[in-house]
């Protein structure tokens, strides 16, 4: 049986309790944020010559990505929003998995770059829905 430090279990603690207590926007945020770490992940184990570690991190990274694209609501009138949001978690996860089988780091450099620019637009969406809410609040 493995044993888990206190700090491992605090930490696993601490994410559950953020999971149950988030709002959407959050739970958003956190797989951006989640996606972007094993990505991290998977670079520093080419660095380090782990290929196991680098597989592993990089399915995960993967599976987060997946996730993200099986939220895109295809139903609403987008003007073509969602389907470039999905072409591009797409471009995503041919470039992780182009990084899997070359072990590139450049690869994983471009689906890190598209993520983080993706994160940027979802975490201004937001404050611009907030003041809006504000606005009709106080226009009421």
């Amino acid at each position: 049986m493995k044993k888990h430090s206190a700090s491992e279990q605090y930490n696993s603690v601490n994410a559950q309790t953020g999971i149950v207590d988030a709002d959407p926007h959050r739970l958003i945020q956190m797989l951006f944020a989640g996606a972007l770490q094993q990505i991290a992940v998977a670079k520093g184990c080419i660095q380090r010559d782990d290929i196991a570690g680098k597989g592993t991190a990089i399915s995960k990274a993967i599976g987060i990505v997946d996730g993200l694209q099986s939220s895109v609501n295809h139903d609403v009138e987008s003007n073509g929003l969602s389907d470039n949001l999905a072409a591009l978690y797409d471009f995503v996860n041919r470039k992780l998995s182009e990084a899997n089988v070359e072990t590139s780091v450049a690869a994983l450099d471009e689906a890190a770059k598209v993520m983080k620019e993706l994160e940027a637009g979802w975490n201004e969406i937001r404050p611009q829905a907030m003041a809006a809410s504000a606005n009709e609040l106080s226009s009421a």
